[in-house]
């Protein structure tokens, strides 16, 4: 807890654990004037929600999106979280934030007041700076779009269940969301979404899609005529085809040879969502490491100012570490590195570097131990990392001896395990490499690409999929994953693993 200054004391914003508006504003604004003024932070204009339990469930069954299609799914999750949530089983999010613009943050009506100012400057300005600064979210995502997207997308669907039917509807939505982990484009830019001008540009947008999709299969060369005038017009489709193709939605949606034009809307409209989202799981630890100190910062100070009383900094330094609780490997509780915990650790620890270096961080960190300059330090790293450059550029001996993390082999070939990372200066630096790695996205799911379609047998398509470690996929995941695949292709599908050369 830090010290009360000396200067600058005031009244403080409430004393009550009680809420109300008034004072929700009050918060707010000397919230607000600390993260603007202070950390110069950059953020959406914010809209607060205040909402109840069983919103928030809602919340958690559809993605967090005030606006969201119908799905049978969402009615289940919110039966499986309302179920654990009734027995105490499960507690419910302090916050949901959303990144749009304006940015939405639901905070729990029965969050008390200290809590209500936690997560304001948790999400309205830590994570608001994060989704409007970092590089993937801006490249990615429009803010400013989203809600309307959504609102097209859930329009059209329930115009496509008034004529088409819920379970036609339903089948392709099931197929879709099963397939989104691979829906989306993992190694080069995806085109920008025309949200605003989605509905108008959508009968221009399909009816071209269609004409290619007919064009590619009347022009599949018969069996007459030389050989060599088919095999160059059979090349031909497949360069049409861009094989192979990473992301599988986005192939069936442009390929496919039975979905008619409002089924390969449905399925743009889905990889669309699952698009937007990928660039947070790309950023678990920098998006909530950021959210976590910007609020311990803005608290702490406003705490020094004396506008927070002892309760109610007391009460808040208690939600705040039990989120970031750290249980150790051989915890019951372990399920790997706390994301919040980390982050947090991290970005405190470069404000420690920039400010008070050891001989240690000089050497590791020459561009900024002692500069004293931590907030540009941070505000560059928000705005320009991922979570495994980010681990990789600034996790330092400190931390990892603060998490006492060490680095084991456990190849499946061995019959032992093999500790190949202490804590010593080569220990450190392979320390470094392996949690990098352990937080690439690219090495966490599989690989699985479209590298071929048979146009002139059996429409057969091909996938593959690249095994990482000698480990193959898991076979029920597999199969289902075909079965989707096959329903949205209608014909046969096949699967090959290959080993990694690297």
């Amino acid at each position: 807890m830090v010290k009360r200054a000396q200067t600058s004391k005031s009244s403080p914003l409430f004393t009550q654990a009680d809420w109300d508006f008034d004072t929700l504003r009050r918060t707010f604004d000397a919230i607000e004037d600390v993260a603007r003024t202070d950390l110069d932070l950059e953020v959406y204009p914010n809209q607060i929600e205040i909402i109840s339990s069983e919103q928030m469930l809602d919340a958690y069954s559809s993605i967090g999106m005030p606006l969201m299609y119908h799905h049978w799914s969402f009615g289940k999750h919110f039966l499986g979280h309302e179920r654990l949530y009734r027995k105490g089983a499960r507690g419910l999010a302090y916050e949901i934030v959303i990144n749009s613009d304006p940015c939405i943050s639901y905070c729990l009506e029965e969050n008390t007041m200290p809590l209500q100012a936690l997560v304001m400057a948790h999400a309205a300005f830590g994570h608001n700076h994060f989704f409007k600064s970092n590089h993937l979210f801006e490249q990615w995502t429009d803010a400013e779009g989203i809600l309307d997207y959504l609102e097209y997308a859930r329009r059209y669907i329930a115009g496509c269940e008034e004529v088409h039917g819920v379970g036609d509807v339903e089948t392709i939505l099931d197929a879709a969301h099963a397939l989104m982990p691979f829906g989306v484009f993992r190694h080069r830019r995806p085109r920008q979404l025309s949200l605003q001008e989605a509905e108008e540009q959508r009968l221009e947008r399909l009816a071209a899609a269609e004409e290619n999709v007919y064009y590619l299969w009347r022009t599949i060369p018969n069996r007459t005529g030389s050989e060599r005038e088919r095999d160059a017009a059979l090349q031909e489709r497949k360069r049409e085809m861009q094989l192979p193709e990473e992301n599988l939605l986005y192939f069936l949606e442009q390929y496919s040879p039975i979905l008619q034009s409002w089924q390969r809307e449905i399925l743009r409209i889905v990889r669309n969502v699952g698009q937007y989202f990928y660039p947070q799981k790309q950023t678990k630890v920098m998006n909530e490491g950021c959210a976590c100190f910007v609020h311990y910062y803005i608290l702490n100070t406003l705490y020094a100012q004396g506008q927070l009383t002892d309760g109610a900094m007391l009460e808040i330094l208690h939600s705040h570490t039990n989120v970031l609780t750290q249980p150790d490997f051989d915890d019951p509780r372990f399920s790997g590195i706390n994301p919040y915990a980390l982050g947090f650790a991290m970005m405190q620890d470069i404000r420690r570097i920039c400010e008070e270096p050891e001989e240690e961080d000089r050497e590791w960190f020459p561009d900024i131990a002692g500069k004293g300059d931590w907030r540009n330090v941070l505000k560059h790293a928000w705005a320009n990392y991922r979570d495994e450059s980010f681990i990789q550029q600034f996790l330092s001996p400190t931390v990892m001896r603060r998490f006492r993390m060490f680095a084991i082999s456990d190849e499946s070939s061995d019959s032992f395990c093999t500790v190949t990372g202490i804590h010593n200066t080569q220990g450190y630096r392979h320390l470094r490499d392996v949690l990098a790695r352990d937080h690439d996205i690219s090495t966490q799911e599989p690989d699985i690409q479209i590298v071929d379609a048979d146009l002139l047998g059996d429409r057969c398509l091909h996938l593959r999929t690249v095994r990482r470690n000698g480990i193959p996929l898991d076979t029920a995941s597999k199969e289902a994953t075909l079965k989707y695949v096959e329903r949205l292709w209608g014909y046969k599908v096949e699967i090959a693993e290959a080993n990694s050369t690297s």
